[in-house]
């Protein structure tokens, strides 16, 4: 599959009357099992990166470059149309229109550009967000790097938490108007706020963390609400089975022993033993 295909399949779960969940994926190896079971679309989340790539948590430590070739991985081991979280798009204006080039460049589907500061500033302990003026900005540039109309950009507001839903609405009908794909807001904590914002704009939604209230797929549907992002377990699950695993091992266990490992068959299905195989007997001349 094209990453123009891919972009297009992302365009049209955004422009349809569903509210999915979104895959989170971080490597090769997730993006591949995401889409062997069936989701439509995945979520490659600044959380799971800095996990997956630095082992840190989210405080803006990964840098561009390793965000794109973390995404060119996962672009060449499966097809499925991923989402991506381009922060802020590591640094201003400027820095954002290079993370599009890169991003549209590694086969991203999609990409969200935010208006929090970051990294946090000196003193500040609290999430900050930047101004009206210069979120706007950043969403010019992102709009004027892309090359590939198909390629989805969401401009993506903390306000909701930080100031007010109604700095979010403020700073989404901004955004809305520079030309963005879709809007995304985190922070949201009632059906009420979501309401207000739904009627308020008139972009697909992607959402962040909707709350359990909120948590009615066919509500979030109502309210143009196109993916609803249910934070990273999976990467959360592979730390812990790593954990067990290692810890298990150190402890003396025999390998027969330890639990929840894959089986070869589901191995040799993830890393496409089968068409690997078959390749080495088109071009190498091996034996099947």
């Amino acid at each position: 599959m094209t990453f123009r295909t891919r972009r297009e399949a992302l365009r049209a779960i955004l422009s349809g009357s569903q509210c999915l969940r979104p895959g989170s994926v971080y490597d090769a190896i997730s993006v591949r099992i995401a889409e062997d079971v069936g989701f439509e679309v995945g979520m490659f989340g600044g959380s799971a990166a800095a996990l997956a790539v630095l082992g840190d948590p989210d405080i803006a430590l990964i840098t561009l470059s390793e965000l794109a070739e973390q995404m060119r991985r996962m672009s060449r081991a499966g097809s499925l149309p991923v989402l991506v979280d381009a922060d802020h798009g590591y640094g201003n204006a400027l820095n954002v229109r290079r993370t599009v080039q890169e991003l549209e460049m590694a086969g991203a589907a999609g990409l969200t550009i935010e208006d929090t500061l970051l990294p946090s500033g000196f003193g500040e302990a609290k999430p900050q967000l930047v101004s009206h003026e210069e979120g706007v900005g950043k969403i010019k540039a992102a709009l004027d790097a892309r090359r590939d109309s198909a390629l989805a950009i969401v401009g993506r507001t903390g306000a909701a938490s930080i100031t007010s839903v109604e700095d979010a609405i403020v700073r989404a009908r901004a955004y809305q108007a520079e030309g963005v794909d879709a809007l995304m807001f985190t922070g949201v904590k009632t059906r009420a706020d979501l309401e207000a914002i739904a009627a308020a704009t008139r972009l697909p939604i992607v959402l962040g963390g909707p709350t359990e209230e909120m948590a009615d797929w066919d509500f979030l549907a109502s309210q143009r609400v196109r993916i609803a992002v249910q934070g990273h377990a999976p990467i959360a699950a592979a730390m812990q089975a790593v954990f067990a695993t290692l810890s298990a091992i150190r402890e003396g266990a025999a390998p027969k022993d330890l639990p929840g490992l894959a089986s070869a068959d589901l191995l040799d299905w993830v890393t496409r033993a089968a068409l690997v195989k078959q390749r080495g007997a088109d071009f190498l001349g091996l034996k099947k």
